[in-house]
């Protein structure tokens, strides 16, 4: 396997997820709650760690992705998006352990709908909207998953 390239890939997942961050950002902004200063700390470590991890494994370039690397990128994706979308939760005090915030994180973007936020309407605007954006962009990447991969599968797709 080409371990140069899948760190490259998630570098970006990184970065992109960082970037991502910029909308419960402008949230907070707007209602000025505490949710800024952790949203800023968090898309600022993922945008710098994205970077890093691609900066320094960018020189694998791959035209065919071999299915072993594929499951690589998916697993370590997963993971790391994980960890990275726990730090605003984590940051903010709102759930003080990080396996908690964690499993926030995961249940978003699994889009499982699980939570083990006690007391939601005290929770800041921004956070709240991390916490419905990482549920979305969770949808989209099923979706997304499931266009690329069910033709390989020999499965077609309906039209609705």
């Amino acid at each position: 396997m080409r371990w140069r390239y899948i760190f490259s890939i998630i570098g970006l997942l990184t970065f992109f997820l960082g970037l991502s961050m910029v909308f419960p950002l402008l949230v907070g902004l707007y209602y000025k709650d505490q949710s800024v200063i952790p949203l800023l700390k968090s898309m600022a470590v993922s945008v710098f760690a994205g970077l890093i991890l691609y900066s320094a494994f960018r020189s694998e370039k791959a035209e065919i992705i071999s299915q072993r690397e594929g499951m690589a990128i998916v697993a370590l994706g997963w993971t790391i998006i994980g960890l990275f979308g726990s730090l605003p939760f984590y940051l903010e005090g709102e759930l003080p352990v990080f396996v908690d915030a964690f499993f926030e994180s995961v249940s978003g973007f699994t889009t499982t709908g699980a939570s083990v936020l006690t007391h939601i309407e005290g929770a800041s605007k921004g956070l709240l909207f991390w916490r419905s954006f990482i549920q979305w962009l969770g949808g989209m990447g099923i979706i997304v998953l499931t266009v690329a991969i069910l033709p390989f599968l020999g499965g077609a797709l309906p039209i609705c």
